[in-house]
């Protein structure tokens, strides 16, 4: 043989080798973009149930805010209506003020008194500046015969 067919017979197989070695490549790297084609689809998927859910969710609150705003109408209209039938045709003062008061609901503000927690105390507590300190004595007397242990 000829070393030009050598060389030529080389530069075939190095080529026909790149063609396999690009085409494993190919391969592999397709698998993984297919994987993460079928990723995405399924994140696409489980976003689309979500909002489903929540439009869903967001319909449930309303309706139930809806009926619970029915249900206070018609609790005002039964008291109106007992209010005004016990002031025509009721004899009992007591049951007349009592269902007339109710239609003057209080405030929260005076039902639920309740304070709020502070960081300080009225006198002289825990959180005072100067719990547990004891006066210094002044210049004329002698101070104590116990140090404070610190």
């Amino acid at each position: 043989m000829n070393e030009s067919n050598i060389d030529w017979i080389l530069a075939i197989a190095c080529f026909l080798a790149g063609i396999g070695i690009g085409a494993l490549c190919y391969h592999l790297l397709n698998a993984n973009v297919a994987r993460n084609q079928k990723t995405r689809q399924k994140l696409a998927e489980r976003e689309l149930e979500l909002t489903q859910f929540r439009d869903a969710l967001n319909d449930h609150f309303s309706k139930a805010s809806d009926l619970t705003d029915q249900i206070q109408r018609a609790g005002n209209e039964l008291r109106q209506h007992l209010a005004s039938g016990a002031t025509a045709l009721c004899d009992d003062s007591q049951l007349k003020r009592r269902l007339l008061d109710a239609d003057t609901t209080p405030d929260d503000s005076e039902t639920d008194k309740v304070d709020l927690p502070r960081d300080y105390a009225d006198n002289r507590g825990t959180l005072s500046e100067d719990f547990g300190l004891k006066p210094q004595p002044s210049e004329g007397e002698t101070p104590a015969a116990n140090p404070p242990r610190i």
